[in-house]
């Protein structure tokens, strides 16, 4: 009886750990080795260097408060673009507390004439963790930004038009502005070329 029970048993015993084996260590190594192969960067999390050292990611955003610098949406994911805690704050439309929230963002983002303040400086994303403003999010912080460096409203302007990211293939997604890529290149142009 007890032969019969392992005979039977032992074909599924076999197929269990050869499927581990294969689907949790093989496959998932091939995967990782194809991907570090064909895409290095995506890989290793689209990681941002300059000089060596690790300035961010292209996909998570993070919080810029500085005048000199064009500023993200807001986060709600923990204490501010914190990966850990990534989510919405939950808040619905009735709710006093996103109401006073956004309109301190509102009232905080009053530097330019345009007395309307566009819609993602003041609201956070799903996740928390966006990095990117719309294009008029950043054109509307052009001002702000040419007087805190002394830069000519019309380069930090230029600046902004060379960093929209185009939809893909053209109709996939919305322009959008990296936040971390555009105060890198703001930093770029330097003093020299006031």
């Amino acid at each position: 009886m007890n032969k019969d029970i392992f005979t039977a048993l032992r074909p599924a015993l076999v197929m269990t750990l050869l499927f581990a084996l294969l689907l949790g260590i093989a496959y998932p190594l091939a995967l990782t080795g194809i991907g570090q192969l064909v895409f290095p960067a995506q890989a290793n999390g689209s990681l941002i260097r300059q000089d060596g050292r690790v300035m961010g990611s292209a996909l998570i955003g993070q919080a810029f408060a500085s005048d000199r610098y064009f500023h993200p949406r807001p986060s709600a994911a923990g204490k501010g673009y914190d990966a850990m805690a990534s989510s919405g704050s939950n808040l619905g439309p009735t709710s006093r507390a996103l109401a006073d929230r956004v309109k301190q963002d509102i009232a905080a983002n009053r530097t330019s004439p345009d007395p309307v303040v566009p819609s993602d400086l003041v609201t956070a994303s799903a996740s928390g963790l966006d990095p990117h403003i719309s294009p008029d999010a950043a054109f509307y912080q052009v001002g702000r930004v040419a007087r805190a460096r002394g830069i000519a409203p019309d380069r930090v302007g230029a600046l902004v038009s060379a960093s929209i990211e185009r939809p893909l293939l053209g109709f996939i997604g919305e322009p959008r502005v990296n936040v971390l890529e555009i105060n890198r290149r703001l930093d770029a142009i330097g003093a020299s070329n006031i």
